[in-house]
């Protein structure tokens, strides 16, 4: 599939008005996505876990516009209040759909939003936003066109989601979603995230990801400024490189079944995010003091226990704490016992590995 296969050529029935609700999950990367080209285009590919409880429900209601300045006229509530700091961003992704979407115009609309964790918390509250926004205008156009069959549903709602938000477009299916060309795997596309459709041992099945709410507030520098800080990065092409051999070697680790080979990957992979970050110009630091702590005390945990118990890091300050379904009480215990005190409030979330987003 190419950007042109999205364009539509036949005439749509343009709707009167009506509303349509989905809810997305957000995702955690594995192999960490990390600068980007063109449109939304990443630089490396990257693969992710769906997670079930981290989700963004969205209601889209729209109507024939009425305006005549060929601006698209809509509204953005978050949990019923109007969020006009939404607004640019979410008309910079109407800007890019209008020609893949060629009924956006249209209409009048109110995006109702609401999340089910902390906004600009390092939850990637933009994927799951962004793919549910997508969705529902997806399914207006799948209104207006019943023959779309659902594989181009769900590729173009994911080319779509990433237009607005490169990780959006691997928060649609599950349990694992790959995002960029990599040579090893022949359905994965820069344009849109795929379900990762090769061998994964049981090991890997349900796993487990509570989410440490180090910091619940706005992070310092966004990742659209992080990502773009990649050009001209001294280690940019390493790491790049590093990206595809580290998924390469995911491959094997998830049909080996082997979870010690994958927490040494993971946690590679999250601190070396984090040192891109580190290392860019101009430089930043979005991990907290207590991030740290984290960190060292769930090292600790698996040397004196045995645990399969692993974190990784998203952009921001929390910690992602991975670990078998086997091991969901010890380590939730852990967690309660242990890890809490570092958390704002004492706040964490207990989540999965899920399937990805469902209509309501």
């Amino acid at each position: 599939m190419t950007e042109s296969d999205f364009i539509p050529s036949e005439n749509y029935k343009v709707l009167t008005q009506g509303s349509v609700t989905y809810q997305s999950p957000s995702n955690i990367a594995l192999v960490k996505y990390w600068g980007k080209h063109g449109e939304q285009l990443p630089q490396n590919p990257s693969i992710s876990f769906t997670l079930s409880n981290c989700h963004t429900t969205t209601t889209l209601s729209y109507k024939k516009a009425t305006s005549a300045t060929g601006e698209i006229e809509f509204d953005v509530l978050l949990d019923g209040k109007s969020e006009p700091d939404f607004k640019p961003k979410i008309a910079k992704f109407f800007e890019r759909i209008e020609k893949y979407i060629p009924f956006v115009k249209e209409y009048s609309y109110v995006i109702d939003t609401a999340n089910s964790f902390p906004h600009s918390s390092g939850i990637a509250s933009s994927a799951s936003g962004m793919s549910a926004l997508a969705l529902c205008l997806m399914e207006i156009e799948r209104q207006s066109n019943p023959d779309m069959t659902p594989a181009y549903f769900l590729q173009k709602a994911s080319f779509l989601a990433r237009l607005g938000s490169g990780s959006a477009c691997r928060s649609l299916d599950g349990p694992l979603v790959v995002w960029g060309n990599h040579n090893e795997i022949s359905n994965s596309s820069d344009i849109f995230g795929t379900s990762y459709n090769s061998n994964v041992h049981d090991n890997f099945k349900n796993y487990q990801d509570t989410i440490l709410l180090v910091d619940k507030g706005e992070k310092q520098v966004s990742s659209t400024v992080g990502h773009g800080l990649m050009h001209g990065h001294a280690f940019a092409k390493a790491r790049f490189s590093q990206a595809h051999d580290n998924l390469s070697e995911l491959m094997r680790v998830f049909e080996a079944g082997d979870v010690d080979a994958f927490i040494k990957l993971v946690e590679s992979e999250a601190l070396t995010l984090h040192a891109m970050m580190m290392t860019s110009h101009p430089y930043f630091i979005l991990m907290k003091p207590k991030t740290l702590e984290i960190i060292n005390e769930i090292w600790d945990y698996r040397q004196q226990t045995g645990s399969k118990v692993c974190f990784t890091l998203d952009a921001g300050a929390n910690v992602h704490v991975l670990y078998p379904e086997n091991e969901k009480h010890s380590v939730q215990d852990f967690i309660a016992t242990k890890l809490s005190k570092f958390c704002q409030n004492g706040h964490y979330i207990n989540d999965f590995v899920g399937n990805g987003a469902k209509k309501l």
